[in-house]
């Protein structure tokens, strides 16, 4: 389910860019995030998403919190350090984090 969901937001993101707060609704476009947050087995589909997400963040249509955990993913994903602590899962000596000094650009 999890596979056939990003792919879907993937065929989204081509035709319609994120899934802004004005296209979507609050809800959907929360649930887009849950989606791209949750496609751990596919970097591309949350690497894309986090592109453009960052993109509309500023201008009020994305969650700059969503944004945050989503850029942690994805740097742990990458094998990365995260930036804002918010990925537990398979944390044995505490967060693998650098802080927000270091923030790389998406």
């Amino acid at each position: 389910m999890t596979t056939r969901n990003a792919d879907r937001l993937s065929e989204i993101m081509d035709q319609y860019g994120w899934p802004t707060v004005t296209l979507v609704g609050e809800e959907g476009a929360r649930r887009a995030w849950l989606i791209a947050q949750h496609a751990d087995r596919q970097l591309n589909v949350q690497r894309r998403a986090l592109r453009l997400m960052a993109e509309v963040v500023a201008t009020g249509e994305a969650d700059p919190g969503m944004l945050a955990m989503l850029r942690d993913r994805v740097l742990v994903n990458e094998g990365h350090e995260q930036i804002c602590g918010s990925q537990i899962a398979d944390v044995k000596d505490g967060f693998p984090f650098r802080g927000p000094a270091r923030i790389p650009p998406v």
